[in-house]
């Protein structure tokens, strides 16, 4: 009976050192909540739930760099692409800032369908950039850390190159109305287009993970990339795909981003690679490779989004909150090493 008690105690302790940061981040959204009335409402839950959205695709791409032992640091500057790429093709064709004034009006009876092709283009353009990496790390076997921050500043040199440093605006309101539409307006419970879009990626990527040989090779890789060669798994081909399919989701990401704040610059997405490394170690995903899961993900984007608007709702300082976010950056790896070094 003591044996079993101490056993459970163990259990309780390593639970909570192993989840500290969202026991923390949990009871400080909570505190706000009983501080703030405004906190707990329709308007700030709508908020909560739009930019977890676009945080969490962002994240679904970092997430198979992380499992395979990778990392993507260039995630931040694609997202901006993609908002660069997206922006410029879907301005208002009376808007006197134009960046393409001889650019035709597609599909005019039709305009969702110019957006979705919009989309694809963006998504393809981007993809380019994950193939380099994928290959440069499979082929050259540089490592992903130098692979990505390579990338990261040609990336940003052709973003400022594209748009001459310009920030870009007057967006198509048909193009704006997808971060800005939900599902019932009005009613009690809005759902916001954007969750719907983010839930979307999540379940393609949880069959993904879960239900394909792809998945299957991926966690092999991060779990020993040596013993997945030997028994048959192509390394090469499985990392070249998921650094292709990252790039993807950030150029997704980057269009919606684009759409919500109406406008965009070649900044945008800037450090964003970073939140989602910590929103997925937040989430258990493993910066040492072989371990994670889409629900862990989309509780580490959430938990880190509720810290962000907590520390606005209790009158924090922006200079202040990339502080406390670099702290939780560093605090989530530290605490995902010590679980490594302990099963060790």
């Amino acid at each position: 009976m003591e044996k079993s008690s101490r056993i459970n105690k163990k259990s309780v302790i390593r639970f909570i050192q192993n989840n500290a940061i969202i026991i923390i981040m949990l009871i400080i959204a909570t505190v706000v909540g009983i501080l703030e009335p405004n906190f707990i409402s329709k308007s700030n839950f709508k908020n909560l739930s739009v930019n977890t959205a676009t945080r969490f695709i962002i994240a679904l791409g970092v997430s198979g760099c992380l499992i395979t032992k990778g990392t993507d640091l260039s995630a931040g500057r694609l997202v901006g692409l993609g908002a660069c790429i997206s922006a410029t093709l879907l301005q208002k064709p009376d808007y006197a800032g134009r960046m393409f004034p001889n650019l035709p009006v597609f599909f005019p009876n039709y305009p969702f369908l110019w957006i979705i092709i919009v989309f694809l283009i963006t998504i393809a353009i981007c993809a380019v950039f994950g193939f380099a990496n994928g290959a440069i790390i499979s082929f050259l076997k540089v490592p992903p850390f130098i692979a990505t921050l390579g990338m990261q500043t040609l990336v940003y040199g052709l973003c400022l190159v594209y748009t001459g440093a310009q920030p870009i605006g007057g967006l198509r309101g048909d193009y704006t109305s997808i971060a800005s539409g939900s599902f019932f307006k009005g009613k009690l419970i809005e759902i916001p287009y954007l969750l719907v879009i983010a839930t979307i990626c999540g379940a393609l990527m949880w069959v993904l993970y879960n239900k394909t040989r792809h998945g299957k090779y991926m966690y092999a890789i991060g779990g020993n990339e040596n013993a997945a060669e030997v028994a048959g798994v192509n390394t090469n081909k499985t990392k070249i795909i998921i650094y292709t399919l990252a790039a993807a989701f950030y150029a997704l990401g980057g269009t919606l981003l684009a759409a919500k704040a109406g406008g965009t610059s070649v900044n945008m997405g800037a450090g964003y690679e970073l939140e989602a490394i910590a929103a997925c170690t937040i989430g258990g995903v493993s910066t040492n490779g072989g371990v994670g899961k889409i629900s862990g993900i989309l509780i580490g984007v959430v938990v880190f989004e509720l810290l962000k608007i907590s520390m606005q709702f209790l009158g924090v300082e922006t200079n202040y909150t990339y502080i406390v976010q670099g702290l939780v950056i560093i605090i989530a790896v530290a605490l995902d090493l010590r679980k490594y070094l302990a099963k060790k």
